[in-house]
């Protein structure tokens, strides 16, 4: 686009940065290139394209001044600089599945700084790590990684569009965790552009910024470039299987003995379950659907014993199992199962946007049969339920440190439950029944789940639990949340933030705060 400044953005401000960005980016490197306003024909496409959830996706949402999708470096660094010059916030979007929209949408006057050509992934079978910029899709990684080899892997999400800016920096919840941990727990390195405008490693930022960065959520610190991924080993030969039941096939007693179980397994095998309202001819007729969904690093020989022994109550058969590679494992969990190639993993745009809400627990005592009788019938009270994800921890997740990232949900915790409502009709009446519906059944799971705090996971971000509206939050304030998603964790985050962020140029409704606010 031109540097003229259209009569829509035509005030000072927008002036003002425009000549800032231009003159930062340098006369080789322009940025007008690639910087976009709301009369530009490309803007609206461009913020549309990554917003996943429709919630966020309406006449009524504002829109940023600009957008920015860097294509080196300097790009990025002219953003930063000259969005702080200015009082404007920056929204920072890798993938845009944030689930509150964080990372497109705000209430004061901004730019989003879009990472789509941020795309560079170097693999170095060698040394078993990689190069991944911040604009990557976790499907553009594993793929890459199969690329190159049949034996090495990455522990991360299982939907393959998310981007590893946001995913890595939150955490990373995947189905090679109880083998290696979250994907932030394999982190070697990573460059990040600070509130100075400065490229930063890890040596560079220092071992605070660094530890702050791998879970404590990056957009509070900074924008993060690229990150320096370890592989993982993976044996040539995975076997996945996934197994229904009904509550008339047991799945009650079933779920009671996987939470005392499935913590405890084999740190070579993941089993996870997933609980949804089947709907019946008749109301009475409907019935809640256990699925155990699992990834075990090893072929069915290896597995079948081994369940026997472990979980014999399932009854797995072989035939209920599939031997595969890793990263057609990685299509499998994506929910590619009709053979397709996994040159699907570099689709970008793949699922269809929806409305949706989530919202997330940790559990840290098994509930009992009878508990579980009362949340099912309370699933099955209403016209909606939320779909009930309950992903096992335990393995290296428990061996590793709860200081050791932000991420802190680790040894005492059996499982972690994501709540996940959808829907497609996004008028305000039908928004707002699924809205209560979801808040009811997360108040009815209270007495069941984690205490003091209430724990919640980062990347299933839950603006619920509270958030800010200026960039002036406490930290008092923001520990509502902060406690929550970090625990004890949150103090030293703000501390971090004190140091590299004082003035809390990088906020947003969930941001962490510098500790003296």
């Amino acid at each position: 686009m031109s540097l003229s400044v259209s009569s829509a953005t035509s005030n000072s401000t927008s002036e003002q940065f425009l000549n800032c960005v231009s003159s930062h980016s340098g006369a080789t490197n322009s940025i007008s290139k690639v910087l976009y306003s709301p009369t530009n024909s490309s803007f609206t496409p461009i913020l549309n394209s990554t917003i996943q959830n429709l919630r966020f996706l309406s006449s009524k949402s504002p829109k940023p001044l600009f957008i920015i999708t860097p294509t080196i470096d300097s790009h990025i660094q002219a953003a930063v600089i000259c969005s702080r010059k200015n009082g404007l916030q920056i929204k920072v979007r890798s993938g845009g599945h944030d689930y509150e929209g964080l990372s497109y949408r705000s209430d004061v006057p901004f730019i989003i700084v879009d990472l789509r050509n941020f795309r560079l992934i170097t693999v170095d079978t060698v040394e078993k790590t990689a190069w991944v910029q911040a604009g990557s899709t976790l499907g553009e990684v594993y793929y890459h990684i199969a690329n190159k080899s049949n034996t090495l892997g990455f522990p991360a999400g299982l939907c393959s569009t998310v981007g590893v800016g946001g995913h890595i920096s939150g955490g990373g919840i995947g189905t090679l965790m109880r083998k290696y941990g979250l994907a932030a727990d394999n982190i070697i390195d990573a460059y990040i552009v600070d509130v100075n405008g400065r490229i930063l490693n890890r040596t560079s930022m220092g071992e605070d910024l660094f530890w702050a960065i791998r879970g404590g959520g990056g957009a509070s610190f900074g924008i993060i470039v690229s990150w320096k991924i370890k592989l993982v080993p993976v044996p040539p030969t995975v076997t996945v299987f996934t197994v229904q039941r009904t509550l008339q096939q047991g799945a009650t007693k079933l779920v009671s003995r996987w939470q005392q179980l499935a913590y405890m397994f084999n740190e070579d095998l993941l089993i996870r379950a997933i609980a949804i309202v089947a709907n019946g001819a008749t109301k009475e007729e409907s019935t809640i659907l256990v699925t155990f969904q699992s990834l075990f690093l090893g072929r069915v020989k290896e597995l079948l014993p081994l369940m026997n022994n472990s979980f014999p109550e399932l009854g797995l058969e072989a035939k209920d199992c599939t031997e595969m590679s890793w990263i057609n494992s990685t299509l499998y969990f994506a929910g590619f199962t009709n053979g397709e190639s996994i040159d699907v993993l570099l689709n970008r745009t793949l699922q269809s946007k929806i409305f949706y809400k989530a919202k997330s627990d940790f559990l840290q005592e098994p509930i009992s049969e009878t508990g579980l009788e009362k949340i099912w019938n309370e699933l099955l009270q209403g016209n909606i339920s939320p779909v009930v994800i309950m992903d096992p921890l335990g393995g290296r997740m428990s061996q590793i440190s709860d200081t050791e990232t932000p991420f802190p949900h680790r040894a005492g915790n059996l499982y972690n439950i994501q709540y996940y409502m959808y829907w497609q009709d996004g008028s305000t009446n039908t928004t707002k029944e699924h809205l209560q519906r979801m808040r009811k059944i997360y108040k009815f799971m209270t007495p069941y789940v984690s205490k003091h705090p209430r724990s919640a996971y980062l990347n299933y971000r839950d603006l619920d639990l509270g958030s800010s509206d200026m960039r002036n939050t406490s930290y008092r304030k923001a520990s509502v949340w902060g406690n929550s998603y970090f625990k004890n964790n949150f103090k030293r985050l703000a501390s971090v933030k004190s140091m590299v962020d004082p003035t809390n140029f990088f906020w947003d409704e969930q941001s962490i705060p510098p500790l003296n606010f």
